[in-house]
């Protein structure tokens, strides 16, 4: 007896419930809750991005280094990540990382509007950055172990909920600037929620040990020389590549979209926000409905048709003045890049025994668009508008289609369940 295959030969999405570890229920929903704890912290400073640019009185140009000071923390703490991940385990990074990112918002907060110092911002915005990536990359790691035990790809519902967090953040960043609300004010009010949120949610995921004894498999050892090695990978730097451009695709939005309809298409700040949110909530229903079609249809044909309707989607928001119109292409822009990194995250998960070190490589590569992209669509935007500036992402995305068949899961031979032997 064989389990049924998906079109990419992965095993069935649909396994007996008693084939799945006692704890999985428990840990998915904790990792649910790590995931929008992380989006909405994201969101809540993205969205009171143009009144911080308000407060500092800075140009397109200095917001873009703004934001790269986020970059340059993530690109830090991603770089650290699997070493951190692989010392500390997956739990501890989480309850560590994720109230440490909440609390950089209140640095952020105080730094533009009590402080009004650009410095103090951007040391707040690098400190965010750093925290989040470490998280970000624990999180992941520890998503793809739930895949594992429940034997299923929900990387992209993990990836809603992070959405899911955004819309939340954007909704109430959005009413935040409609009612005047003070920058620093809103900023601590959500790091406090954060905090105490994930000191509660971590008890539910397990340490590594605790997966380690319940797997029929051996975990391997991974020296430091091993975690290093990944960086040669041709298949890793491809998934790699993949990411990069889908980062940029779905960056762009989280950095410029307020920013581009304000300045370009003359709306206010809270509408400008709003624009934003249309988006997160296009990002949180494609990784929703996105996860039958990867067990119908398989990663590489998702991902080509999630190309293609990211590409319409910008070509619209940039050439149509109409407003309502260049909403719709948010729509699509937001379903396009919705499943680009969860779907690289899975890929680079494939093999436990390396997970972290892939997961941390494939994500420092993606911050890069993070890296590079603020300043550069900044710079270019001064210049031609920054709704203009995003034809640099489309050649982006056409990059990452270009490697897509990278993320086709490896073939090998895996153990199979307890029952299913016992049936043969």
């Amino acid at each position: 007896m064989t389990q049924p295959q998906t079109p990419e030969g992965t095993q069935s999405p649909t396994p007996p419930q008693a084939d799945r570890p006692a704890y999985a229920t428990a840990w998915r929903t904790a990792i649910f809750v790590v995931f929008a704890l992380n989006g909405l912290a994201a969101a809540t400073w993205i969205s009171r991005l143009p009144a911080i640019r308000d407060h500092l009185h800075i140009s397109v140009t200095v917001v873009g280094f703004l934001i790269l000071g986020v970059s340059v923390g993530a690109i830090i703490g991603l770089i650290l990540s699997s070493h951190i991940v692989h010392w500390v385990g997956q739990r501890r990074s989480i309850l560590v990382f994720l109230p440490a990112a909440g609390l950089s918002l209140v640095l952020i907060g105080l730094g533009s509007t009590v402080f009004s110092s650009f410095a103090i911002t951007f040391i707040g915005c690098a400190l965010y950055g750093a925290s989040s990536g470490i998280c970000d990359v624990a999180m992941n790691v520890s998503g793809a172990g739930v895949e594992r035990a429940i034997n299923r790809s929900i990387m992209p519902w993990f990836h809603a909920c992070w959405s899911l967090g955004t819309v939340v953040g954007a909704g109430i960043g959005s009413l935040a600037a409609f009612a005047g609300i003070d920058p620093a004010i809103h900023l601590s009010i959500v790091a406090v929620l954060i905090v105490m949120l994930a000191v509660v949610v971590v008890r539910w995921i397990p340490s590594d040990a605790e997966v380690d004894a319940g797997s029929e498999v051996e975990p391997a050892k991974v020296t430091f020389r091993d975690r290093m090695s990944i960086w040669l990978e041709p298949r890793t730097l491809l998934i790699g590549l993949i990411m990069l451009g889908m980062a940029f695709t779905e960056g762009s939005a989280n950095d410029w979209l307020a920013i581009g309809f304000i300045d370009d298409r003359g709306l206010d700040n809270g509408q400008g926000a709003l624009v934003f949110g249309v988006f997160t909530v296009a990002m949180v229903a494609g990784r929703i409905f996105g996860v039958p079609l990867l067990d119908r249809f398989g990663r590489v044909a998702v991902l080509r048709g999630a190309s293609l309707a990211a590409i319409l989607g910008l070509a619209i928001v940039i050439l149509v003045p109409i407003v309502p119109v260049a909403i719709l292409g948010v729509v699509l822009w937001g379903l396009g890049a919705s499943l680009g990194f969860p779907v690289g995250m899975s890929a680079a998960g494939d093999d436990p025994a390396r997970a972290a070190a892939r997961v941390s490589a494939v994500a420092t590569i993606a911050y890069a668009a993070f890296l590079v992209g603020p300043p550069l669509i900044g710079f270019v935007g001064d210049h031609i508008g920054v709704l203009n500036a995003l034809w640099i992402v489309v050649g982006l995305i056409v990059l990452a289609t270009l490697a897509v068949p990278a993320a086709r899961p490896p073939a090998r031979a895996e153990p199979l369940p307890e029952t299913v032997r016992q049936s043969e």
